[in-house]
């Protein structure tokens, strides 16, 4: 297992990230349905793994409702840097690990799973069904998801950006149909999907329940 990012590039991606007024946007409008999802479902007693955790960018959401957290990353330097920002915080741990290749947890121990921006990197469905296997095994009840459903307004979007910025990141957008079965077939049915910036970013955020 490699690390895919050094320290120092986990330091560049905090600082660069989200910086742009459109990234801003992006990082407020999700915090607001994360606030309306958990609004709903949470409890001051949960037990909640984050996983890829990146540099914690969701921590403090989590911490400032009283919940426990696990934050895991194939990056140990993402750990790292998310442990730092929660403060040595008593209800944060953080582990090292391969969310497709398998995580080191026993089963039914999350009372809710958190995985943002991590399914749109995910290209093979196999790859896509395997992370859905283990959040099936690992978690109680609540899964919150992002992924991208497909809009072509977005692809057009992607194109344009990669051309101009000469960017080779690809991401894998779903259809809506596809997103269901992939889910259902892994024990999830879906309760709500918000999306991002309706219409104009491909980016959704589903709401998935165990059983």
């Amino acid at each position: 297992m490699s690390d895919s990012f050094k320290k120092q590039e986990v330091e560049h991606y905090e600082r660069k990230r989200y910086r742009g007024l459109d990234q801003k946007l992006v990082h407020a409008r999700e915090n607001r349905i994360l606030r309306q999802i958990l609004n709903k479902i949470g409890k001051e007693d949960t037990l909640v793994l984050d996983v890829p955790c990146g540099y914690g960018r969701f921590s403090s959401l989590m911490l400032e409702r009283g919940y426990s957290l696990v934050s895991s990353d194939l990056s140990f330097h993402m750990v790292k840097r998310t442990m730092s920002r929660s403060k040595k915080s008593e209800r944060v741990s953080g582990v090292v690990a391969d969310g497709i290749f398998g995580l080191p947890f026993k089963g039914d121990v999350f009372d809710l799973i958190l995985s943002m921006r991590f399914f749109h990197h995910l290209h093979q469905r196999e790859e896509r069904k395997a992370v859905l296997g283990e959040f099936s095994r690992l978690g109680k009840e609540w899964v919150i998801l992002s992924y991208y459903q497909i809009n072509p307004l977005h692809v057009i979007q992607r194109k344009l950006r990669r051309r101009i910025k000469k960017s080779k990141t690809q991401i894998k957008m779903l259809s809506r149909e596809e997103f269901g079965k992939e889910v259902e077939e892994k024990g999830f049915k879906i309760v709500h999907i918000i999306p991002l910036f309706k219409g104009i970013h491909s980016q959704h955020i589903a709401l998935l329940q165990k059983g």
